[in-house]
């Protein structure tokens, strides 16, 4: 499955490749943020810059995949072509691994039969195989993170061995600065292993709280530098109110008015620039907390629209003849799938199986935060793999169900 999937997604790189090296806005469409803070390590610059101009030391990105992108930078030119197809193919490699997760939480929770299916869904998911080629972004490589995190959780349930606790804190460390969203599912994956030790009479208390020490130690860095950057306490990182601008803006004709943004925003810019960041996104946060507790009924329009656009990829109704995250063809494609989850969720449930908690914990708290902010397609995606086993277990249940008649109406 791993060697299908990636074969299958170096095929697609070459077409895709050429739009990351587009010189136009100096490289902008490289990684865009991300892009511009690597080249910044990467010219000795530090972490800073994150809309081209020198601007100052940021805390707007989270670190793990800059500084990847940054060691590509070093090693291979900055916004070169070499670059670009070395970051893509570790994007399609983070991508193609995440086979293996699939498939072995999908054997552990429903069994051999819908780890095959599960497996080879995600070698073929299409958004999957889009996502790796045409963002340079830490998506896949949050996604591989999360669902390995799945899999540890299942697997710490019947463990109290020191290390593998220490891992799992690591590994959790290593996903929070990686996309400090994916940390919305800790602490109830934690709770569930505990849950399950004290059930059985068994205590990882201790186990656990090593663990804890161990991510705390970890990222502890990090957020301390942020917090010196801006003087104040900055956990991971500081966009919150900016996001949050970007899905309620003026312009509600897609999820995500980019034109808020400094970056495609020239008097945007201008103010972060004259402001400096720690003041313009303290100002941003003001202006997010006014429009949440002053446009109270727009603000809740605007998130259940977020919340069917998450699972559906409708926004506007009928959805149009286009191409598009909205257009019909990807709504039609997307509703499959989540359909298909939502049949394997009930029928999981139903059935009572040992460890459907966990994938379902991630479905839940990991979209939060764009509910309330703006929505896109990538955005979901470190959670896909958690969909895709769910539709996998979905699709062999209906399929299992559909030759069970056919066979009845042939005994007849």
């Amino acid at each position: 499955m791993v060697v299908a999937a990636l074969a299958l997604r170096l095929l697609v790189m070459p077409f895709t490749c050429t739009a990351q090296l587009d010189p136009a806005l100096d490289h902008k469409a490289f990684g865009y943020e991300t892009g511009r803070v690597a080249r910044s390590i990467a010219t000795g610059q530090g972490f800073s810059s994150p809309y081209g101009e020198p601007t100052g030391p940021t805390a707007l990105m989270p670190p793990a995949y800059t500084y990847l992108l940054a060691g590509v930078f070093k090693l291979f030119g900055v916004y070169s072509t070499a670059s670009a197809l070395v970051i893509l193919s570790l994007n399609n490699l983070f991508s193609s691994l995440t086979c293996l997760p699939v498939f072995l939480i999908a054997r552990r929770v429903f069994g051999a039969r819908a780890a095959v299916w599960a497996g080879w869904m995600w070698a073929l998911f299409p958004y999957s195989i889009t996502l790796s080629n045409i963002t340079i972004w830490e998506t896949t490589l949050t996604t591989l993170l999360l669902s390995l995190l799945v899999l540890a959780t299942l697997s710490l349930e019947e463990s109290s061995t020191l290390g593998g606790w220490i891992g799992y804190g690591l590994l959790w460390a290593l996903a929070g600065l990686s996309s400090p969203t994916a940390l919305s599912a800790l602490p109830f994956l934690g709770a569930w292993i505990w849950f399950r030790h004290w059930r059985r009479g068994s205590n990882c208390t201790g186990a656990a709280f090593a663990a804890s020490l161990v991510f705390l130690a970890a990222v502890a860095p990090w957020v301390w530098r942020c917090s010196r950057v801006y003087g104040r306490f900055v956990p991971f990182r500081s966009g919150f109110g900016l996001d949050f601008l970007v899905g309620n803006s003026d312009d509600t004709r897609t999820p995500s008015d980019w034109n808020v943004l400094p970056a495609d925003n020239p008097g945007e810019f201008q103010k972060f620039k004259w402001m400096g960041e720690p003041a313009y996104m303290a100002m941003k946060q003001r202006e997010a907390f006014d429009f949440m507790t002053g446009q109270t009924s727009r603000f809740a329009r605007q998130t259940l629209r977020r919340i069917l656009f998450t699972w559906t990829a409708i926004w506007d109704f009928p959805p149009g003849w286009t191409l598009g995250d909205s257009g019909l063809p990807n709504v039609l494609t997307y509703t499959l799938f989540t359909a298909l989850a939502f049949v394997g969720i009930a029928g999981a449930v139903r059935d009572g199986l040992d460890g459907v908690i966990p994938l379902l914990l991630p479905l839940i708290f990991f979209p939060l935060v764009y509910y309330i902010t703006h929505a896109d397609i990538r955005f979901r995606h470190p959670v896909d793999p958690e969909v895709v086993i769910f539709a996998a277990y979905g699709a062999t249940a209906l399929f299992s169900r559909r030759t069970g008649k056919l066979a009845s109406a042939d005994n007849s």
